[in-house]
């Protein structure tokens, strides 16, 4: 109905850009209805707006947290093994934002000495985001409870329609690194390692040249020049 009879069609093709670059899928698993077309209710709103207020928006939005794990993902456990889901800390840096290797302006890859492309990011860096995205689950759930945490109900319809809310009990403390060498301290709220987490991508400057050459192939020309991507 959007695309065919909508007065704003260029919103329509921007979220449908945006629903290319920040994808989610019911390919797998079984990602609820209402939280589908709420995901879509929520690049309609931002797709005018700045980048790093949409990635807050997809970082916690349920549908997003549910297709990539983030929902639910619990600090790591020495005594048990385990450790926090690193699916969303991966996308986010790969897909969403600045890509595997750093960029110029233009788009092209900054080469070392050898003429290698330069990585973004390594391992170590996506273990910090995993921890530094830890502790959140469904937002209409009782966050006083911990075992709301892990025991959400898929089937309540406003779990899907609202944005995920922070449980401090499940949120990994301990120091995060990020991008660039960038250290979160130990003992940070789960609202300021979230903050600080996403502040620390949208900074990078690889997001202008990755997202914004992907928004000009799917509104504009498939194949820009480095020039046009640099303007």
């Amino acid at each position: 109905q959007q695309f065919l009879h909508g007065e704003d069609q260029l919103r329509a093709r921007v979220a449908f850009a945006l629903s290319q670059i920040v994808v989610i899928s019911n390919s797998a698993g079984d990602l609820r209805p209402h939280g589908m077309s709420s995901y879509w209710d929520m690049l309609n709103r931002h797709a005018f707006g700045n980048y790093r207020d949409l990635l807050e928006a997809v970082t916690l939005h349920p549908a997003m947290g549910y297709f990539l794990n983030m929902l639910g993902s619990q600090k790591e456990n020495p005594a048990t093994g385990t450790h926090p889901n690193e699916n969303y800390a991966r996308e986010i840096l790969q897909l969403f934002s600045i890509g595997l290797v750093r960029l110029r302006a233009d788009g092209s890859p900054e080469t070392d000495t050898a003429g290698q492309a330069m990585a973004t990011y390594d391992e170590n860096v996506v273990k910090g985001y995993a921890q530094a995205f830890t502790g959140w689950a469904f937002g209409d759930e009782d966050n006083t409870n911990p075992e709301r945490f892990r025991r959400g109900d898929e089937n309540e319809e406003s779990n899907w329609t609202v944005r995920m809310k922070p449980w401090a009990v499940w949120h990994s403390s301990g120091e995060k690194r990020l991008l660039d060498g960038r250290v979160l301290p130990a003992g940070q709220t789960i609202e300021q390692d979230m903050k600080d987490a996403l502040d620390s991508v949208f900074a990078h400057p690889n997001v202008g040249p990755f997202i914004g050459r992907q928004l000009i192939q799917r509104l504009v020309t498939s194949n820009p020049s480095p020039a046009y991507v640099a303007r």
